[in-house]
Order: structure tokens, then sequence, then C-alpha cells
């Protein structure tokens, strides 16, 4: 059967789809995917693979996507990161039979994307880019697409997606933010870069940015003519966004660790749909907020989940007529609603306002009182003072220490030679030196080696022992014969 292209693949293929669940790092996973489908999503990603570590790893490659077969979970198009046409093709072939088609991440914006060299770092590679897509074109058995963010410059935009779409690709996802709109200074997507994309190319466009309800999906397909929408951050806040429904979180919670004991994935992917949609609630009930951070198992984060939901019934059943949400929402806390990302200054009052149970707290921050001043934490910190309440991040308190003479790094307080360890060994080997205070012996070692090889030759050659014998009675003799002419 020929691969089909452009709008028969969208309209066949993808059974022209138009609710779009977007490949979301450790979000995306099957139980999640299932989840949003039943509630109205037409189309999902897997999260991003690393195209090197899925072409290498079978274990990788049977975690993210060889497990268990689940024919509900399609039409699903694979996505890879990858900076090298082989490597990605590779890994592509691997993933080709298990999905209906293969996108190239173009969008990812991360720190982690720049040190790995893929995602939106590409967007000026455009030679590179030619020749991944190019080849995965003509060696895959499935479509090859492509999700990609926009540059600040309209025009520039149009001949990046035109230069796709002649290179192979067959479906077009662009994220309507640049590279540098991330966090808090995500800021609002441009659909006139993607109204502009969309009139510029003949093949099928989704848009990606600013859905947090069905409204916008309307809207948004209204006024720049795409083919679908893409949802990432408003789906994991309310997976029944395509439905145009807002459920009591704890509906979508239950449903959601069900389909969990069904299809398992790594706790730390369970914990992370919870803080989402949840996330209203855990601004108010903060030490259930703690618990779910630091629970080890599925059946605690339910057992959290339950008392979540008890404590939301009583608010409920306590609630006064006439009684209006909190905080700004639209919805009461317990009902899965939108996350407005606060930009920087909305982010810095959140951030340092008085440590009450009550009080809103950024995504990335958690506040603390020590000694009367507020501190942020990151994630990996907030951690750290869990395991250990006693630990101090203050720069000042930090220990001195004396530097190697060779690298700067701190050097061993009982070293020979002033170094940390590892310039030690390699001047310790270079010289055949002892260092006592690094536990490095190569003097001492190499010594003992002698000692053993010359016994070794005595055992297997008693001549050697016979003759050293007779050359120590000899010289007795000279030294008696030498003390008597004296």
């Amino acid at each position: 059967m020929p691969k089909l292209r452009g709008e028969a693949f969208w309209r066949e293929t993808l059974r022209s789809a138009h609710y779009v669940v977007a490949p979301m790092v450790d979000q995306s996973e099957l139980a999640w995917r299932l989840l949003s489908r039943r509630h109205g999503a037409q189309l999902c990603y897997t999260p991003m693979l690393h195209a090197q570590v899925f072409l290498r790893d079978a274990n990788y490659r049977r975690e993210n996507l060889y497990g268990e077969a689940c024919p509900e979970d399609r039409p699903l198009i694979v996505q890879f990161c990858a900076n090298d046409p082989e490597v990605f093709v590779q890994a592509a072939l691997l993933a080709q039979d298990y999905c209906d088609a293969i996108d190239l991440n173009l969008g990812c914006p991360q720190m982690i994307a720049k040190r790995g060299h893929y995602g939106a770092f590409l967007q000026e590679e455009w030679d590179l880019l030619q020749r991944m897509i190019l080849l995965a074109n003509e060696k895959l058995s499935v479509p090859i697409t492509c999700k990609i963010r926009v540059f600040p410059d309209i025009d520039k935009t149009v001949k990046y997606a035109q230069m796709l779409e002649k290179a192979g690709c067959q479906l077009l996802t662009v994220h309507g933010r640049t590279k540098e709109q991330k966090g808090p200074l995500a800021g609002v997507a441009s659909w006139e870069h993607i109204q502009a994309v969309r009139k510029a190319v003949s093949i099928p466009v989704f848009a990606n940015g600013n859905i947090q309800c069905l409204s916008d999906v309307e809207e948004c397909i209204r006024k720049t003519g795409v083919h679908g929408v893409m949802s990432a951050e408003g789906n994991l806040h309310n997976p029944a966004l395509f439905e145009g429904r807002n459920p009591l979180v704890w509906e979508m919670a239950e449903e959601y660790l069900e389909i969990v004991q069904k299809y398992p994935c790594p706790l730390s992917y369970v914990r992370a749909h919870l803080f989402k949609l949840w996330h209203h609630t855990l601004q108010v009930y903060q030490q259930l907020r703690e618990e779910l951070a630091k629970v080890k198992t599925l059946e605690g984060i339910v057992d959290v989940n339950r008392e979540l939901k008890l404590r939301c019934q009583e608010e409920i059943a306590n609630q006064k007529e006439g009684e209006k949400p909190k905080e700004g929402l639209p919805f009461f806390h317990w009902i899965c609603q939108p996350y407005i990302r606060p930009g920087p200054k909305e982010r810095c009052k959140e951030n340092g306002a008085s440590g009450t149970e009550k009080s809103v707290r950024g995504k990335r921050a958690l506040e603390e009182e020590e000694d009367g001043n507020s501190e942020l934490l990151s994630k990996n910190k907030q951690k750290k003072k869990l395991r250990n309440p006693n630990k101090s991040f203050d720069p000042s308190l930090k220990p001195k220490y004396a530097k190697c003479d060779q690298c700067g790094n701190p050097k061993g307080n009982k070293c020979v030679f002033n170094m940390c360890r590892g310039c030690c060994k390699k001047r310790s080997f270079t010289e055949t030196a002892d260092c006592p205070g690094h536990g490095l012996l190569f003097k001492t070692k190499y010594e003992k080696s002698l000692s053993w090889q010359s016994s070794q030759r005595v055992i297997q050659n008693p001549e050697i022992s016979r003759r050293g014998d007779t050359e120590v009675g000899d010289a007795a003799v000279l030294k008696e014969a030498g003390d008597g002419a004296v």
C-alpha cells in the first residue's frame, strides 16, 4: 500500500483529527493518552523520545513504545528528538510499525535541548533539517511530520515551514511562540504566525498555544484555518477539555489511577499528573501537598487522592449559598480548570507573599520562612530539604576549601602533593609515588611487585638460590681474611 501524504494522510490515517494531545516528556504516556481519548482527544503523540537512546537501548524501547499492545491508542504519532539523519532514521525504522507517523521535534526550548543540540535549537540549521527529513521520507513506510516554534519574523517562519514541506514533511504543528518564550516568559502565542504558515503551505497544519478550553479550540480554528489544535498544559489540568466540560477533579484523578493499574507507568509520572489535576486544591491543603510529594507507592498516591476528595466534599457540604470561588478562579478549586501561568512580575508578587497555609506558590518555587527571610527553593532543593530539614542553602554558610594546585577543585587535606584526588592520582602514577592521604600506594605496590617477582624466580630456579648462598659464604671468608690481615 502506498504511503499516504498531506491531506489524504490527515483525512484517512489520522481520521480528520481536530483535537490533539501534545507530546509531553514524562506526561503523555499510555495511561494519560487513554484517559484523554476517553474524553474527546482524537489524536495523541508519545512523549518526546531520544533517538540515540531509543536506537541503542532495548529497555528504553520496551518502556516507551514496545509495551503492552493497546488497539485503543490509535491514531498515534511517535516523536523523536535527533540531530543526526542516520540515527534519526534508524530509530524511526524501529518505531514505525507501532505508530501512524514519525514526528521530528523542532520545538523543545529547554536548556537540556540546547545542551543536546536538538529541538528548537536546530531551527537555524536548514541544510541539516532538509537532509534529515529527506532521508526519513525516503526510508520510512509511514509519513514524517514536524513540530516547530516560530521565528519573531513572520516571513522567516513562513520560509522555514515551506522548506520543511519541500523536504518531505507531511504535516506541520506550529507552536506560536519563539524558543525564548518559555516558563514565566511564555507570554501569548501568536496565532498570526500560525495563520500565515497555514496559508503558505499545502500540507495539514496543527496549531499549538493559548488553548485552555474548548472555546479556544474553536476560535483558533476559525481565526487561523488550521486542520486541528494541539493542547499540552490545558489538557494536563483538564483532560476533558476537548469535551467542553469542567468535571470534578477527583473524577478525572480516580479514572486515571484505574487506568494506571492496568497500564503501569513510573510513579513520578503519576505524581506529576496529580499535582497538575489538583493544582488549585493543593494551594489550599499544603500538608496534603507535602504528603503527595513524599509518598513512595501507587497505593499511597491513591490514599492522598482519597483524602483530597474528602476534604473537598466537606467544603462543598459546608458551603454557604452564593459563595464565590476565591483567588480569582473561574471555578471552585475542586473543579478541573485552566492554570494561567503567571508572568515575571506576578510571580515575584506570588512568591513574595507571607507564608500562610493558603498562599499561592509558584510552580517551581517553595516559600520557606527562615529567621523571617523568604528563600525561593528549586524543586531539587525542596527534595533535599525534605530529607534533611536542617540543611541550609545560604552560599555564605558553605565551607571554604583549599584549592588543588593543579585544577582548582578542593584539595585533599592530607595530600602530599596538595592536590585533589584526580590530579594526585595522575601524578602518583606518573612518578610512581605514594599518597597515604588519598590511599594511593603506587610506589609500595611496585616495590612489592618487584619483591614477589624476585621470589618467583628463586622458586623456579634453585641454582640461583645455591649460587647466592655460595657468594655469601665467599664474602664471609674474605671478610675474615681481611680482619686477620689487619
